[in-house]
């Protein structure tokens, strides 16, 4: 029992080590579903971001993540953040990386797709020392839904995150944690053909965006005018 448990967790480090640097068009695949996520979350009342909370946003992050366990728990997965400058226009979206790991007995897997809407201007900032965690660094609570904004309007949207995810239960104003997200300047120096790193991408106009980031870009623009 102690070598099957020695081999799998040995075999969950290889798995990891052992991945490649994504190729461009993985890296679209990646924009592409945090695009389609954002579609799916607007199209249903259950999950849609209301406008009021759109109107606070100062940035908005995208999270689609997989959680596995086997003895040794992992979540890894990818996203991307923009942020709303002061002319009102949104930033080209910038690949982020997002995981966690836990040690105890697990077994399974399951997709976590999140929409955070982040209503202040010095979180998304805190990418800049590489990476924080939600819900420590950033408190984060759940999202109100559209019957809840009035309700609850001052308390919860002066939260810095708020937080929309298909896979757990959670009521406006709880506490949410999601592990950390990281910069992936390599993934953005490859989609973007550039060598401005996270800052320069969120925050300037030096990179022009990639016809395979507009849709992207269009549909938060419409969302948060």
């Amino acid at each position: 029992m102690k070598n099957f448990l020695l081999l799998s967790v040995l075999a969950l480090f290889a798995g990891a080590s052992a991945r490649a640097e994504p190729t461009r068009a993985a890296l679209v695949d990646r924009v592409q579903s945090c695009e389609a996520i954002l579609q799916e979350f607007q199209t249903h009342t259950n999950t849609a971001i209301p406008p009021q909370v759109w109107q606070r946003a100062k940035a908005v992050l995208i999270l689609n993540q997989f959680k596995a366990g086997l003895f040794l728990g992992i979540k890894d997965g990818y996203g991307v953040i923009m942020v709303r400058r002061p002319n009102g226009r949104w930033s080209v979206p910038v690949l982020i990386n997002a995981g966690e790991a836990s040690l105890g007995f697990q077994l399974g897997a399951k997709s976590i797709e999140s929409v955070f809407i982040i209503t202040d201007e010095s979180t998304p900032r805190q990418l800049f020392k590489n990476r924080f965690n939600i819900g420590v660094d950033a408190k984060a609570v759940a999202g109100p839904k559209a019957a809840e904004v009035e309700r609850n309007r001052e308390e919860i949207l002066k939260t810095p995150l708020l937080a929309y995810t298909k896979t757990t239960g959670l009521y406006a104003g709880a506490t949410v944690k999601a592990g950390h997200i990281s910069r992936n300047d390599q993934a953005n120096f490859t989609l973007y053909n550039t060598r401005y790193t996270l800052p320069e991408l969120l925050y300037s106009d030096w990179v022009q965006p990639v016809p395979e980031v507009q849709p992207l870009m269009n549909l938060v623009q419409k969302l948060a005018p």
